[in-house]
């Protein structure tokens, strides 16, 4: 049987994030049904997420991974994936550990195959649910659709920071851009809080420091990397080169990036447009959103994408304060738009 959280003392700094994930990005119906996937650390925003489910009337299904698998998990347990096959909606709301990104792909599998409009809440916390949550989602999709409608008519794409990135992404028409900027849509899974536009890069060169967050497991060991910055060197869309004066951070980094042929390839690049992330607070769910470049290694999202290839592993990294230049016109100064 399916999890029942206690929706009647929830704390009700929470209430109007999960409102907007339930009504305004996932546009819950009283006749569709929604699975959530979450976990012991998590049943707090949980239990008001499904608060919000239970005052819209829809059915609906909660699990609360610890009751159905030790963790880490290796897999997703079987009777979670067949409930959220049978679903219209859902969301994953949880801490994840190390070696769990296969079970989490495992979720996005069915999630893309059916069609399900997914809200995706790794590493949420309360304060992300006070602050990226409660965005103006509408408005950040009219700053994504402007700008996605710019880069898809971009080869290139320059970022410089004042920490010393200066990093050059070319792009071709035959990969997809993407935004999931909060509303979400059956045709892509989107991360909430939402706000970004993403693509494959065909090819991308030169220095990307992570001053921000990496991704990951990474993010909750590490925090925010202001005092110990990783510098990436890439060519030819592949890590050349890796500094950071914290050698352990700099150790688990490279080994994360080892993993298969193409975990040290740049699977994405994308553009953060929430504007209601306004600082970093060393967590990568909200910090990739705030504006500015974030970079992945690994994964290229080839499914939405249309990458030739895949891996097992990804990695976002998170800079600060950036400049922007579409084809050499500028689209953003200090990590304030221009558009």
């Amino acid at each position: 049987m399916p999890d029942r959280l206690i929706t009647d003392m929830i704390d009700a700094e929470l209430v109007p994030g999960a409102r907007n994930a339930i009504q305004v990005c996932l546009r819950l119906q009283p006749e569709e049904r929604i699975t959530i996937i979450t976990d012991e650390a998590t049943s707090e925003i949980a239990a008001a997420l499904q608060a919000e489910v239970e005052e819209i009337g829809s059915k609906h299904a909660l699990f609360v991974l610890e009751n159905y698998a030790h963790r880490p998990l290796t897999a997703m347990p079987r009777v979670i994936l067949d409930d959220l096959a049978q679903s219209q909606v859902s969301i994953f709301a949880a801490r994840p550990q190390p070696g769990e990104l296969t079970s989490r792909m495992q979720v996005s599998d069915i999630v893309n195959k059916q069609h399900i409009r997914h809200g995706h809440m790794v590493n949420i916390t309360p304060q992300i649910m006070r602050e990226g949550m409660r965005a103006d989602f509408r408005a950040v999709d009219a700053l994504s659709q402007r700008l996605i409608e710019r880069a898809r008519h971009a080869e290139r794409i320059t970022c410089r920071t004042p920490r010393g990135t200066d990093f050059e992404a070319e792009f071709s028409p035959k990969l997809k851009w993407l935004k999931t900027s909060g509303i979400i849509m059956p045709e892509k899974w989107g991360n909430l809080p939402g706000g970004e536009i993403f693509t494959s890069p065909a090819n991308s060169n030169g220095t990307f420091v992570v001053d921000g967050v990496v991704g990951d497991y990474l993010c909750s060991k590490y925090g925010d990397l202001h005092d110990t910055p990783l510098t990436a060197e890439v060519k030819n869309n592949r890590i050349v080169d890796l500094h950071c004066d914290h050698k352990e951070l700099l150790e688990d980094f490279r080994a994360y990036t080892s993993i298969d042929k193409n975990s040290n390839r740049v699977g994405e690049f994308a553009i953060g447009t929430n504007t209601a992330c306004t600082h970093v607070i060393g967590n990568i769910l909200q910090d990739e959103k705030i504006p500015g470049v974030h970079i992945a290694f690994g994964h290229p999202y080839a499914e939405h994408t249309g990458a030739n290839w895949v891996s097992k592993t990804h990695i976002d990294c998170v800079g600060r304060d950036f400049d922007i230049w579409f084809d050499g016109e500028q689209v953003m100064e200090c990590g304030k738009f221009l558009v």
